[in-house]
């Protein structure tokens, strides 16, 4: 309810909807390494927005072998998180993610650098420990699959950023684990 009062009117949010997967091997978790969007240049889970038609499903077994290379089976669905990102993006003050999260697992595959094309904005992928990740290297939805891991509780509210920077460069990613 705090971030509500103290939105200014001048506010002008980006609704962001995407499907996200949690893949987990030998405990570390299966993250992109981000080339666009208010986290680029950082960790973000394999997942993304739905193309038309498209079921969730679908759409995450689609973006994670886009992302990846792995081919995944869905073994449950979490829940839904969502953020608000104080962050300067396509023009607007705000953006305001919506997550669906499930839990799948490798199929086939195997880690490829990502076929580049319009609106691909994965990099590669990597996997990485609790340890390695923090809101300076990774996007909110890794912290809160970290999280889900730990608690496996997404939590009933929005997790606020208040203060998001936008990397603009490569720095602030780990290259090599």
């Amino acid at each position: 309810m705090e971030w509500y009062k103290n939105l200014a009117k001048d506010k002008k949010f980006h609704r962001a909807f995407g499907v996200y997967g949690i893949c987990v091997q030998n405990s570390k978790l299966l993250v992109v390494n981000k080339n666009g969007g208010p986290y680029i240049n950082r960790y973000d889970l394999p997942g993304g927005s739905l193309e038309d038609n498209e079921s969730l499903e679908t759409g995450i077994k689609r973006e994670f072998l886009e992302e990846t290379g792995f081919e995944v089976e869905v073994v449950n669905k979490i829940g839904v998180a969502d953020f608000m990102v104080s962050s300067d993006w396509r023009g607007l003050t705000d953006v305001h993610h919506i997550a669906v999260y499930y839990f799948v697992k490798q199929t086939g595959g195997s880690i490829t650098e990502p076929l580049q094309f319009e609106g691909q904005d994965s990099l590669g992928a990597d996997w990485v420990s609790a340890e390695e990740v923090s809101e300076e290297n990774a996007s909110p939805i890794v912290l809160k699959a970290f999280e889900w891991l730990k608690t496996n509780e997404l939590g009933l509210y929005a997790d606020y950023y208040f203060e998001w920077k936008v990397k603009k460069n490569k720095e602030c990613i780990l290259t090599e684990l």
